[in-house]
């Protein structure tokens, strides 16, 4: 056995996405060699995700020649040699382009391969005495083979070039009867799992993600957010994703003491349920936040200002944002002024204007309509594009303005007489009501960061028209 001792560490890529070989400094003396097998710093630094292995795995091989695999399973793996040497051979089985992809290479001590979850993991031993390594991020049980995908060795689509024939060689029963590539299901990606799948969000990522097979949708009859059984209830080593659509929103409502334990049992306690979840399963969570969790004294609102909720509302979303940032992949999506299919302001508004009512709306309060389908397209890019985690505002683009003046430019577009729109103050508006939860004044949103994430959402003025012309094609 050849080791190369005292050369750097280093990552090289392989025509597998996802598939990286390192090379691993071995330090040696007339006594042996020594080598830092796994350094969870150093491979970070060099681009490793922190993968989260739990379990580490040996095979012992007493003869040279023995080969094994070609096995896909649903974790990802990082994989040495203690000793001997290995001819490994590693094969795409995930859904996408790259299915079917080879890629071969020698390892020794002074090497290692991570290979991701659906890559077919094969190696056959070049010396007598070889152990072979593996860190894997789940827990291994027999009944886990159900969920694995297996190609044979001898595939002529993969056309591995085996250095000591498959003939001569030492294989098990299982691997000779695996089957070829043209007869492999592949393995799906792991899923989005949506919930409040039933909202105006929840409605706009269904359209977003029309078609995608990796994308799961749960109601509230689906998934009951204060029901801890229903986090008892999934397969979460399935999922990479939870995007929390779900909230109560009920402004007023939630100044009620019924209203403020249900507000607190949906917008904070299932949020920390939910982040304990992603810690453990190592999954990104995205949740949606709003302008509530501001006092509304300051203009435009960046993403690092501290929390000044006013009212019950704001102080339950602030304490789901507080919980849904402890957790390493989080993206924090903050937005206001959401319209999309359901009762919102626009169809009160247009509805109004058709029935030839002149209301008063208030003049003091200003900011930007997010659109749920911007609201999902962001989203949905913030998972894709490998942005950065953390926290981003996202509304639709263009001047701030008011309530009235959104009113205004409704009744416009409704061809109905924009000056019968009167404007009030906030103050004046809930003179003599009880029960009403305090409201921001000043609610835009600075959208530098996510347009630096390089996504622009359309302006308001446009969504806003094409709105209230589908309005009124359904009507």
């Amino acid at each position: 056995m050849t080791v190369e001792f005292s050369k750097p560490l280093a990552a090289r890529s392989t025509p597998i996405p996802g598939v990286v070989l390192y090379d691993l400094p071995v330090h040696g003396d007339n006594r042996g060699w020594f080598k830092e097998n796994w350094q969870r710093e150093k491979m970070l630094a060099l681009g490793l995700e922190d993968f989260g292995p739990v379990q580490n795995n040996i095979s012992f091989n007493e003869k040279a020649g023995t080969t094994r695999g070609i096995h896909a399973e649903p974790w990802d793996k990082y994989i040495s040699v203690a000793t001997g040497r290995i001819f490994g051979a590693w094969v795409d089985l995930r859904e996408g382009p790259s299915f079917g992809t080879v890629f071969t290479a020698e390892m020794g001590p002074d090497t290692a391969i991570f290979i991701p979850r659906g890559v077919g993991n094969a190696f056959q031993t070049l010396e007598d005495n070889t152990a072979y390594t593996y860190l894997v991020n789940d827990h291994w049980s027999a009944g886990a083979q159900g969920q694995y995908t297996f190609l044979n060795l001898a595939d002529e689509t993969a056309a591995i070039q085996w250095p000591i024939p498959l003939e001569q060689a030492e294989l098990s029963d299982k691997d000779k009867a695996h089957p070829r590539l043209a007869d492999v299901v592949p393995m799906p990606p792991k899923k989005i799992l949506v919930l409040g799948a039933d909202g105006q969000l929840g409605r706009a990522l269904r359209a977003e993600y029309d078609g995608a097979g990796n994308v799961e949708f749960a109601a509230r009859t689906d998934f009951d957010l204060t029901d801890p059984a229903s986090f008892a209830s999934r397969n979460w080593k399935n999922y990479s994703a939870v995007i929390n659509a779900a909230a109560y929103t009920a402004v007023d409502t939630a100044e009620t003491a019924e209203g403020r334990a249900a507000a607190w049992a949906i917008n904070a306690e299932a949020v920390a349920r939910l982040a304990r979840v992603a810690v453990e399963h190592r999954i990104t969570l995205v949740q949606v936040s709003s302008d509530y969790v501001f006092d509304g004294t300051v203009e435009p609102h960046r993403e690092d200002e501290p929390f000044s909720p006013l009212g019950v509302y704001g102080q339950s979303k602030a304490a789901g944002d507080t919980v849904a940032g402890a957790v390493p992949a989080h993206y924090i999506v903050r937005t206001s002024w959401v319209i999309g299919d359901g009762s919102n302001f626009v169809k009160t508004m247009a509805s109004l204007a058709a029935r030839g009512i002149t209301p008063s709306v208030v003049d003091d309060q200003i900011g930007r309509l997010t659109f749920t389908e911007d609201l999902a397209a962001g989203i949905r890019h913030l998972l894709e594009s490998g942005a950065p985690y953390g926290t981003y505002n996202l509304t639709n683009t263009g001047p701030a303005v008011s309530w009235a003046e959104i009113a205004r430019e409704v009744f416009r577009l409704c061809e109905a007489a924009p000056e019968s729109v009167t404007g009030v103050s906030t103050a004046e508006y809930f003179a003599g009501k009880e029960g009403v939860a305090p409201r921001p004044l000043l609610s835009t949103l600075d959208l530098g960061k996510l347009e630096a994430a390089g996504f622009v959402p359309e302006t308001a003025a446009k969504r806003l028209e094409s709105y209230v012309r589908d309005l009124g094609e359904e009507s």
